[in-house]
Parts: structure tokens; sequence; C-alpha cells
């Protein structure tokens, strides 16, 4: 048998608000519940007004008022997010950057895994990752939750990459923040890497942009998690 649902459950919330109703009435954090409540939603594929609509259904429902500006904006935030995480899938493209999507870079990466290289030898020793993030808060007219602000900082960023190494590296969004390079190990990587750091920092004025090669792991395997760690840095 199952188990009896909850008062929340029972008084007919919006699907997937359930958890955000329980929140709001247990005293709980009801950010946290809002914004797993907006991933949900996203993946169901609602939409921004049915977000919006079911939010302000359960707000009316259990306090008698509208949901707060810092509610509404934690749910979209979510919700974004997620929605775009889906697209980044679909496509070889970031829709906000056009760079490279980290999904591109791990299905190219997977592929040398598979093939190996037949002139360089194995993956570990013929390719490297560079990586460099942008910092979230180092702009001071950048919110903390400005997304577009942060993917237009990170496009301009990826065409000094593309100024460094011109030949034929991917060079994809990884996370929300940051950049990957998928680029041959040889006797130039060094240098190429510190040309990027200092078009780098002469877009970002007193601020050291971190940049480094990351080494490969010895299996596609690996390689997933390395590239999840990356991007929830």
């Amino acid at each position: 048998m199952s188990e009896p649902r909850s008062t929340v459950e029972r008084s007919g919330l919006p699907h997937r608000l359930e958890a955000v109703g329980e929140a709001l009435t247990s005293g709980s954090d009801v950010l946290e519940a809002c914004a797993v409540a907006g991933g949900e939603l996203a993946r169901d594929g609602a939409s921004v007004a049915e977000v919006v609509d079911a939010l302000r259904v359960t707000w009316q429902e259990l306090t008698g008022s509208d949901p707060g500006l810092d509610v509404v904006q934690t749910m979209l935030t979510a919700w974004s997010e997620t929605t775009l995480g889906y697209l980044h899938q679909l496509s070889c493209e970031d829709p906000l950057t056009g760079l490279s999507s980290q999904a591109h870079l791990r299905s190219r990466l997977s592929e040398l895994y598979r093939l190996g290289d037949a002139v360089r030898g194995p993956v570990v020793g013929a390719y490297a990752l560079v990586v460099f993030g942008m910092r979230p808060g180092d702009d001071p007219v950048e919110a903390p939750v400005d997304h577009f602000t942060r993917a237009m900082r990170l496009a301009r960023a990826g065409e000094l990459a593309r100024t460094a190494f011109a030949r034929d590296e991917t060079v994809a969004r990884v996370g929300t923040h940051r950049v990957g390079i998928l680029t041959r190990r040889d006797e130039h990587l060094g240098r190429r890497v510190q040309v990027l750091r200092t078009l780098l920092e002469g877009v970002e004025p007193g601020s050291p942009v971190r940049v480094w090669i990351e080494g490969l792991p010895g299996t596609d395997a690996g390689a997933a998690m390395l590239f999840d760690e990356l991007a929830r840095a």
C-alpha cells in the first residue's frame, strides 16, 4: 500500500510545486525547494509562463499573496539553466556564446579515445585540455545571476582563445564560466598558453585570469568525470 499523502499534496497544488508548499508551510528553505522545482519543470517541458503561473497559484493558495522577487528569480534561474543544459546537448554550438558546446567537446574527445592517434600515439600523450575561467563575481557591473553578461564575457574570451589556438583545436564552453580547449600537446603548447593568458589579462585589467593545462585521464570514463568536475566548479 502507498503511504498517505501529505496535507500539501492533498491540497491540489500545481504539479512539481508540492515540495515548495511543504517548505513554505514548514518554514524550511523555500528557495532551495524553488530551485529544485524550477529544474524539474524545465525537464517536464514547461514554459516560463507556466512556471510563473504555478508559482503564483502556490503562493496565493498558501499565503494569500504573490511570491517575492527572490523566489521568482530563483525559480526562473533554475528553469533557464536546466533548459540551456538541454539545448547544449542537442547542439554542437553553445547558443549564447557561439563557442562549441560542452557536449560537442566531450563527443570529440570520446572519438579520440576510441580511435587513438595513428601519428602521435595514445590520447593522453598526444592531447591536452587547456582551461581558463572567468570568475563569476570579478566584474563590478555583473549581477550574481546575470547569465547574459557572463555569456558575453565568455564569448569575448573565446575569440581570444581562437587567436592563440588558431589551428584545428576545439574551443568550447565548460559549465557557466569556463572555457576548455582541446589541443595537441607539442613543444609550442606552453608558449601558446602564455599568449592566451596575456590576451585575457588585457580584457580583465587588474584581475589575473587563471589558465592551466589539464592532463587527460587514461580512459574516456575518466574524462567524463573530469568534465563534470570542471563544469560544477
